[in-house]
């Protein structure tokens, strides 16, 4: 998940169900609980890692596995989530998922110590692999006419924008209030919420039976939990100690033995078609990176307000609040600028833009600098990020076109998260190996430079000036 928008897939797979027993409005609070559900949870999360710090004496390595924990299974799982979504239906995954949530929501607001919260924040990811990919299923199964469909999908995006961008706001308001844990009891009721409208609101959507690759799945699982190992314990531990080298050498084994399957075994993750043209793997990169940045940023921020400028969890959520509502205004802008010129100038602008705040900031962001300097770029940097986002989605949608629309999404958004979990782990590497902010705030801003101008240059080079070619290959794996 990002606080930009969803990828979400464009077409509908199959049959019509009965209509929904109450307002269209209704069935799409209904859907879009669980996502609002978790990008508060996210989003909050971060503004309360001091505190966490703090009351469990959790060191800097471990705030990042609170983060990176939930990211990990997320994007690990993702690919399974939707694969068990078309074989046990969208309906009771959706709900499955939503009380593994709950569930992992439970365990984090009792967690006595920091081990005990991060193996909490992984059962949360695992059911948010769940559950995000069947409310998109269900959402377009609800709405079968295409133009409701895609209003529906912008209300559902815009509710989720919205969730995200108050989300540093709720979490800084209930840690003030109630204390970190109070972050997570917040989903309790939520979550009940939306399993009892799902069960009263929601028609079962049809099954499609698929293969279910467990092996893959299970390596794809081993390669991102020993790249995190890497990335978070190897400033603490030693780059050259071993249990950080035995990580590297396993993800690199992992990786190998996955990219071998998926290009030999019989029921690959991904169907091949969708890499025959490099648009598609240039427009997956562009949504790593942007998440690498993304979520990088917030990570950081969030510890910087209240560590270098020793604001409180409420305060830092208050200052915290426009740079995220820059994210929802750059989503409502970029719609009509595609349809009136296309995608690839809005994902050229965008990153240029967020490349140069990047750079501003990298040149001026100090602990004694302006905080009104900062605050103003990060706006600029976030406002012109989520213009490019929804142009990236709908180019790779059209590049995937209906036959593989669902396959195409699922992947963006596991790169997507995938660039999350790196981007936080990467700048927890520059905090522990860099005690001084003045030094910490460039390197960060730096790897965010490079990430969005690398981006664009994948844009630029790959991602065509005409209309995107269909891929079509005959059938969908």
């Amino acid at each position: 998940m990002t606080p930009a928008s969803s990828s979400a897939p464009l077409s509908a797979q199959a049959g019509p169900l009965a209509q929904p027993k109450t307002g269209s409005l209704l069935v799409l609070l209904t859907l879009a609980m669980g996502f609002v559900m978790a990008m508060i949870d996210v989003t909050a999360v971060n503004v309360a890692l001091p505190d966490i710090a703090l009351n469990l004496a959790v060191p800097l390595t471990g705030l990042v596995w609170v983060v990176d924990g939930y990211t990990l299974t997320f994007a690990a799982l993702l690919l399974a989530g939707g694969a068990l979504a078309d074989r046990f239906g969208p309906k009771n995954v959706y709900q499955g998922g939503l009380a593994v949530f709950i569930l992992g929501s439970v365990l984090c607001a009792v967690a006595g110590g920091g081990t005990a919260l991060i193996a909490a924040r992984l059962l949360q990811g695992a059911g948010a692999a769940l559950f995000m990919p069947s409310s998109l299923s269900l959402l377009t199964h609800a709405f079968q006419d295409d133009r409701t469909r895609a209003k529906m999908l912008g209300i559902w995006s815009a509710m989720v924008g919205a969730s995200s961008a108050v989300g540093p706001l709720v979490g800084g308001l209930l840690v003030h209030a109630y204390g970190w844990r109070s972050v997570f009891w917040i989903n309790i009721p939520l979550g009940v919420a939306g399993i009892l409208m799902a069960q009263w609101l929601l028609a079962a959507a049809p099954r499609h039976p698929r293969a279910l690759s467990l092996l893959s799945h299970a390596l794809g699982v081993v390669v991102l939990a020993a790249l995190s190992f890497f990335l978070i314990e190897g400033p603490a531990l030693g780059w050259s100690s071993a249990p950080v080298l035995a990580a590297a050498v396993l993800a690199l084994a992992a990786v190998t033995a996955l990219v071998r399957r998926e290009r030999t075994g019989a029921h690959p993750l991904l169907p091949p078609a969708l890499f025959q043209t490099p648009g598609f793997s240039a427009a997956n990169m562009t949504g790593f990176l942007i998440n690498f940045a993304v979520f990088g940023q917030l990570f950081l921020l969030s510890l910087y307000l209240q560590q270098a400028r020793a604001a409180d969890a409420l305060q830092a959520g208050l200052q915290l609040l426009p740079m995220m509502a820059a994210f929802t205004a750059g989503n409502l802008l970029s719609g009509p600028i595609s349809v009136r010129i296309g995608t690839r100038r809005p994902m050229l602008f965008g990153l240029g833009m967020a490349a140069s705040m990047a750079l501003v900031l990298l040149l001026t962001a100090r602990p004694d600098s302006p905080f009104m300097l900062l605050q103003a770029c990060a706006i600029v940097l976030n406002m012109s990020v989520a213009v490019a986002i929804p142009a990236m989605t709908t180019t790779v949608m059209q590049l995937a076109g209906r036959p593989f629309a669902n396959s195409a999404a699922a992947a963006l958004n596991a790169n997507r998260q995938i660039g999350a979990l790196v981007g936080v782990a990467v700048v927890g590497s520059i905090l522990h190996s860099v005690p001084d902010w003045s030094l910490r705030l460039p390197l960060a801003f730096g790897a965010f430079t490079l990430a969005f101008g690398v981006a664009g240059l994948l844009v630029y080079r790959f991602v065509g000036t005409g209309p995107a070619p269909v891929i079509a290959s005959a059938k969908p794996a």
